[in-house]
């Protein structure tokens, strides 16, 4: 059997409409809906609950993507216990109504009585360049064509969608799936230009010169973080970028051999470092482990993944923290590790880790996948070197436009907040692109 067969691939679909409309009405119909409160992206789920309860179906659906064009893709990736579904009332009287599910339910409803939530409106307005074709840049480019503005968003990459194609594995979120969603976006007359980096175009500032009116940039953050800065010159040791992006790209039989039967340690606590360990077991290694320098509690990753993992037979190191690689003829050969301790709170509000002197010991590890997090390409600040960056190469902006130091370019997305949430990028584009429309329409 090859390795790509062994990969329990997405559900073909979410609930059933019998499910969806169970779950629906277990809502508590709240006043004032705390769950709406929960969403960075203010997508709303009281109204479209309320709506579906009440079997106004395409209003449910049309809650949705007005105020979520990726609407589908959150309902799938978003942490809701962590946000919507931690601010349900129905939660002191049974558990959570399944806020993500019932989102992804109607969603993929509309797919299937072919409703559509937008007609392609007239691009009669000015043009307006997206740099970056992620969460925020699709939320900006949507919001934008809604009102008539044409839209092309550039893109380095081959394909659209930014971390929805290159760092989620497709058994959570399938490429037929996004492309569905993406075609609400294209279907509004948005142009997506692939293969197209802005650096050979002279920088975000050209592209104003050669007409566009105003420039969105949210290229994202794709430099990963490295244990040793010698760490791509290791053989057996990835970025788990480089990891999950080589697997969407079809190349389970080069990674599953090199994985299969073997010991993996995958350094991270993050959705990132449990999206490569479920990887990794699912490619055959014999024993994962997922390395890390606090405690399981503080660990990032949502509670739900962390069970799912170790159901996968995931060993979980905790209070370890890598430090360095054992090589041999640039072959690596074990991971230097350094026991820690629980010492007081940090600015994350989180204990921070102590190395314990004297407790080094090496594991060991045929493959090593490095999760530790990402961060500004190198040359980044060249794409365009008049917006005011700072130290982390990250770009300065006012936070409730978006607006850089450079008239008529806005940035949003992790290049602005640094690695967060899908939904939280979404928002970055929608408040953005009602920036935009102010600018151009001479506004303050």
């Amino acid at each position: 059997m090859s390795y790509a067969k062994k990969f329990k691939e997405m559900d073909d679909k979410g609930l059933t409409w019998g499910q969806a409309v169970t779950e629906a009405n277990r809502c508590l119909l709240c006043y004032d809906p705390p769950c709406s409160k929960g969403c960075p992206a203010q997508t709303d789920p009281g109204t479209f609950i309320r709506k579906l309860r009440l079997q106004n179906v395409t209003g449910a659906v049309r809650t949705i993507k007005e105020n979520n064009i990726l609407g589908g893709s959150c309902g799938i990736l978003c942490p809701t216990p962590l946000l919507c579904e931690l601010e349900c009332s129905a939660t002191e009287i049974d558990r959570p109504i399944r806020i993500g599910k019932i989102q992804r339910f109607l969603v993929e409803h509309s797919w299937e009585t072919g409703f559509k939530v937008f007609k392609k409106p007239k691009a009669d307005k000015e043009r307006v360049a997206v740099v970056g074709s992620g969460p925020a840049g699709l939320s900006c480019a949507a919001e934008l064509a809604k009102d008539g503005y044409s839209v092309t968003i550039f893109e380095a990459r081959p394909k659209p969608g930014g971390v929805l194609t290159y760092g989620v594995p497709a058994y959570r979120l399938s490429e037929n799936f996004f492309m569905e969603e993406l075609k609400d976006i294209t279907g509004l007359g948005v142009e997506i230009k692939c293969n197209a980096p802005v650096d050979k175009k002279g920088g975000a500032e050209k592209l104003l010169e050669e007409g566009y009116r105003a420039v969105f940039l949210a290229p994202g953050l794709w430099e990963p973080i490295r244990l040793k800065e010698n760490s791509e010159n290791i053989e057996g040791v990835f970025t788990a970028t480089e990891f999950l992006s080589a697997l969407r790209e079809g190349k389970h039989e080069e990674f599953g051999a090199m994985i299969a039967g073997r010991n993996i340690a995958v350094i991270g606590g993050g959705s990132v470092a449990m999206d490569s360990a479920e990887t990794a077991r699912r490619l055959g290694a014999k024993d994962v482990y997922l390395v890390y320098r606090r405690s399981f509690k503080q660990m990032p990753s949502e509670e739900g993944e962390k069970m799912e993992a170790l159901k996968e037979g995931i060993h979980f190191l905790l209070l370890n923290q890598p430090v360095d690689f054992v090589v041999e003829n640039g072959k690596l050969k074990g991971l230097k590790v350094i026991r820690t301790k629980l010492g007081e709170k940090d600015s994350s509000g989180r204990r921070r880790p102590v190395e314990i002197p004297g407790s080094e010991w090496v594991m060991d590890a045929d493959v090593v996948i490095e999760a530790i997090g990402s961060k500004a390409a190198e040359g980044s600040t060249g794409w365009y070197p008049s917006v005011k960056t700072n130290a982390k190469k990250y770009i300065e902006i006012d936070k409730k436009t978006g607006a850089t130091s450079v008239n008529g370019i806005f940035a949003g997305g992790d290049i602005v907040r640094g690695p967060a949430l899908v939904v939280e990028a979404v928002q970055d584009g929608k408040i953005a692109a009602r920036a935009i429309k102010k600018y151009l329409r001479g506004e303050e």
